[in-house]
């Protein structure tokens, strides 16, 4: 899917989409919870509660290219498409301190909420979002894109929910601007498994260019 074609589309059909075959971004180091699994409503745990954000309007559609993110040390090399694996599942970045953006999605910048995902830990090396659990609100995230502007969103809202409960429509629904979730693992670690049990989301709001 392309960056103009994913505006193209209606948004029930593509949260349909996602709902069914990518159960959301559960991602990085760990399972994706069964493809198809719509999940149940749960009290999410709330690290950074919602505050009001000024938005600005929206960019022109460009991929982003790096990521920063001062409050907790983030500044990326280049940022890697994601699309869906042969099984439905949001591919992964294939090491510990890549990003990845989610091409499905709006790119950030532009109107809805553009997805950057990457590992908390990845073969025991500490990943690129392993503090990502410490942001707070008015943190922000400056993504650095290919035409040489750069997007800075402010955090409102930072939660950890279980696999079981991820908010699929919260994180991949429509928005009247442009915002931006960076996603991670987190919570326990299943040693049976190897995965960890839960998944840390940021939520921010584009406030300036």
């Amino acid at each position: 899917m392309t960056l103009a074609s994913w505006r193209r589309w209606p948004f029930p059909l593509v949260i349909g989409m996602l709902l069914g075959v990518v159960l959301a971004a559960a991602l990085t180091a760990c399972a994706v919870p069964p493809p198809g699994k719509v999940a149940s409503p749960a009290s999410p745990s709330t690290v950074s509660s919602v505050s009001s954000v000024a938005e600005v309007p929206p960019l022109a559609p460009a991929k982003p290219a790096r990521l920063e993110i001062p409050a907790i040390g983030v500044r990326t090399g280049e940022i890697v498409d994601l699309g869906l694996a042969g099984n439905g599942t949001l591919q992964v970045p294939q090491d510990a301190i890549t990003t990845g953006w989610f091409t499905g999605g709006p790119a950030p910048g532009e109107t809805g909420p553009a997805i950057l995902a990457g590992h908390v830990d990845y073969k025991k090396v500490p990943g690129v979002f392993v503090r990502l659990k410490e942001l707070k609100t008015g943190d922000e995230a400056l993504v650095h894109r290919v035409d040489g502007s750069t997007a800075v969103f402010t955090v409102y809202a930072v939660e950890r929910h279980s696999k079981a409960s991820f908010p699929t429509e919260k994180v991949y629904g429509d928005t009247t601007g442009p915002e931006l979730r960076l996603i991670t693992c987190g919570g326990d670690f299943d040693s049976s498994t190897g995965n960890y049990l839960d998944n840390v989301i940021a939520y921010a709001k584009l406030t300036r260019a």
